[in-house]
């Protein structure tokens, strides 16, 4: 593990950039951005134009480790090329952001009110092709849809045995158990994984640390004592379907959590806008994301 990348995520201030849309949330993203599905016919074609976003995103002089720490990308993003060089390369040694990957291949049916990870039987040969990449980190999402203690132990337990998987690889895991904000019982929810996240915390050894990445809770400072905990290297938080100004207001009440948003960060942009418009945006968009974290 890069003992600089880790420093950075540690210690800076930023936040990261969730630029991981997957084949099926690709076409939502696209289209936000201004981009409808007769812009392409088939899957490679829409991988095509994505990347022609994130690209624009990545390069735009906006966007840099001042204010970003890491982003997180999607496989097929990791293996293309941003300025001729890879994607991961390129995030580190030009523009000083850390490198992360999204390696879960989606959701399982919904069971006990809640959504685990499909299976990844080729996980260990993506992780260590994430590693000669030069990715520093994963991120994989589960997702919970009610205060049901049998589905949340479910999605933190998958998320920790896959998580020890990915420390043994070299990696840092960004542990994803999301809670919809739409829940009737969210904030029980909060209650029932706080607890299974520090249960699983404690059977990690001395010198292991992960990541949380986490909805945004309805008790301001409810995550505190995890972003404290000595085995949490960073608590970031999702925006999960909050607008922009909505996630940060709810961000900046939470001290020590730092942003990780997707949609929240492309808010605005559009693949109709000049360069000038599209820097202008993002550049607000960082700023705003990047004052909310600094709390």
């Amino acid at each position: 593990m890069n003992e600089q990348q880790l420093r950075k995520i540690e210690n800076d201030d930023g936040f990261i950039a969730a630029l991981d849309q997957s084949g099926g949330s690709t076409p939502k993203a696209l289209l936000a951005y201004g981009v409808g599905e007769d812009a392409y016919s088939n899957d490679d074609e829409m991988f095509d134009v994505i990347h022609a976003m994130r690209s624009r995103i990545v390069t735009c002089p906006a966007f840099g480790g001042d204010r970003i720490m890491g982003a997180i990308l999607f496989e097929n993003t990791m293996d293309r090329e941003i300025e001729g060089a890879g994607s991961a390369a390129y995030l580190w040694d030009v523009k000083g952001v850390v490198p992360f990957l999204k390696v879960d291949k989606g959701l399982a049916d919904e069971q006990d009110d809640a959504q685990v990870m499909k299976p990844m039987p080729g996980l260990d040969e993506l992780l260590a092709r994430a590693v000669s990449k030069g990715v520093f980190g994963t991120k994989m999402r589960s997702v919970i849809k009610a205060a049901n203690p049998a589905g949340v132990d479910a999605v933190a337990d998958q998320q920790f045995e896959v998580g020890k998987q990915i420390l043994d690889a070299g990696l840092m895991p960004i542990i994803e158990p999301e809670i919809d904000i739409h829940s009737p019982s969210k904030a029980e929810a909060e209650v029932l994984l706080k607890a299974a996240i520090l249960r699983n915390l404690d059977q990690l050894a001395d010198d292991q640390q992960i990541m949380l990445k986490l909805t945004l809770p309805e008790q301001d400072g409810f995550y505190t004592d995890l972003v404290s905990h000595a085995n949490v290297l960073k608590d970031v938080a999702l925006s999960g379907g909050y607008s922009r100004e909505e996630a940060n207001a709810r961000l900046a009440r939470n001290p020590g959590v730092v942003a990780s948003f997707s949609r929240a960060l492309t808010e605005g942009l559009s693949a109709q806008q000049s360069d000038d418009e599209f820097a202008t945006a993002i550049d607000a968009s960082i700023g705003s994301i990047f004052d909310a974290s600094k709390t």
